[in-house]
């Protein structure tokens, strides 16, 4: 009798738990039917800048092997200086040992700079990764002699200082055997022969990809994004990448999704062909749209020619070049994703973090004039750029006029101009333009701040 009851006491628990899995699931379905859009991406749109890190094991070659330096970006030297996977799990993640890695000092650098998000890889094409993963050991925790989960550690530290934690992961993995590995030593074969197919990728798709990015979003809390990269390889296809949107939503209804997720993108163009592809926004990388574009999207964009830490690539972008890039972006509607390649220790490079704090402090002056502002309603200036926002216009300078008056769009209508770093000093109008000072108060971008 006492067995029978204990059966009758499993079948019950049983019961009870599958009956809450399924009120929870239908409790996500019906949240994810609840939230518009356009309010999964309003923090996203009012934010405008984040930052990108790209950092893994491959911050410790930085781009060089034997006295050759890899083409291009240093987190692709695994590809480009044809490793072995024996040779970069025993000669690169073997010795990749951040000790001086300390998250809240990237958050605050972030904050500091004005960023709103942190994109953080959680794993790149070489399949490396750097949370504790139950599905594979080829992760910080067990191959490498870190043993910290620097995701759980970024997250928390996200969290802490009121900024939104996202990750970005790579859906090519030269790692795995059932993914683009077998094609040694052209790992990615199939991104310049679209006719290499690889039959067993559909299984690494079901079992590794698929329950990683689950693990993802299980274990680290609130996910602002998920960033996806290497939609390009053919075994990928536009069904899994659906399959991929609709279980993200499912499990974090109000998670953003870039559109590198599907098969749409046009190469680094970065938004979508025409058809009907899952994603909520575009990505185009390295480069600015010319012009504004009627959809949501993001320019990512490196501080110097690589994404990954390599010290021999020193054509930095200046501080006047970044913020003006910044205000351009933002002026056509878009965000942009401004990355770091932290180096094998765990610090930012010194010229990055210089960068950041001279944005930073420019963003401590004029930051009204971007977040939360709309795209230019008017033609370019010459002079500049416009952003708007609450009935106000901002006239960002970046080339001073000689004659001392900005000429703006015969559409605004002024009631009233003046200088955003000091709205006490009210500048005078008429029909010819708005009279400024002298000198410019900043040598990156002044902001005249236009009341209509």
């Amino acid at each position: 009798m006492k067995k029978a009851t204990n059966y009758l006491l499993v079948a019950l628990i049983l019961i009870g738990s599958a009956c809450q899995q399924k009120a929870k699931e239908e409790s996500q379905a019906e949240e994810v039917a609840a939230i518009s859009d356009d309010e999964r991406m309003a923090w996203w749109r009012d934010a405008k800048f984040g930052m990108f890190i790209h950092w893994g094991a491959y911050a410790v070659p930085g781009g060089e092997r034997n006295g050759e330096v890899c083409k291009g970006g240093a987190e692709w030297i695994m590809d480009k200086l044809d490793y072995t996977i024996e040779d970069y799990e025993n000669q690169v993640v073997a010795n990749f040992n951040p000790t001086q890695f300390d998250a809240k000092k990237w958050v605050g650098m972030a904050k500091d700079a004005g960023m709103k998000y942190i994109v953080i890889t959680s794993k790149h094409h070489d399949g490396f990764c750097l949370w504790d993963s139950e599905v594979t050991d080829y992760d910080i925790m067990d191959s490498s002699p870190f043993k910290r989960d620097i995701i759980k550690e970024l997250s928390v530290a996200c969290k802490e200082a009121g900024i939104k934690f996202c990750f970005y992961h790579s859906i090519v993995d030269w790692h795995h055997p059932q993914a683009q590995a077998p094609l040694y030593p052209n790992y990615n074969a199939g991104q310049k022969d679209q006719s290499v197919f690889n039959p067993e990728f559909p299984k690494y798709y079901e079992n590794y990809l698929k329950p990683q990015v689950k693990e993802l979003l299980t274990n680290y809390g609130d996910v602002g994004v998920v960033w996806f990269d290497g939609d390009w390889i053919p075994d990928y296809t536009t069904e899994m990448g659906k399959e991929m949107y609709n279980m993200i939503l499912e499990m974090q209804p109000r998670t953003i999704v870039n559109n590198r997720v599907d098969k749409g993108r046009n190469g680094m163009e970065g938004m979508d062909k025409e058809g009907n592809f899952a994603g909520d926004f575009g990505t185009p990388e390295q480069e600015i749209p010319a012009t504004g574009i009627d959809e949501d999207w993001e320019s990512c964009m490196t501080m110097n020619g690589s994404w990954g830490y390599k010290p021999s690539d020193t054509n930095w972008k200046s501080s006047e070049d970044l913020i003006q890039k910044l205000v351009d972006i933002v002026s056509k509607g878009g965000n942009f994703l401004l990355n770091i390649g932290p180096d094998p220790q765990g610090l930012f490079p010194p010229e990055s973090v210089e960068r950041l704090s001279d944005m930073g402090d420019w963003i401590d002056v004029n930051g009204e004039a971007l977040y939360g502002a709309s795209a230019s309603p008017y033609d370019r200036p010459e002079w500049g750029r416009y952003t708007a926002k609450d009935g106000v216009i901002y006239a960002h300078v970046f080339d001073w006029p000689e004659d001392g008056v900005l000429k703006i769009n015969s559409e605004i209508k002024v009631k009233k101009a003046s200088l955003l770093a000091d709205n006490t000093q009210v500048l005078s109008f008429d029909e010819s333009g708005i009279a400024l000072p002298a000198e410019a108060v900043d040598g990156a971008v002044s902001v005249i701040m236009i009341e209509l």
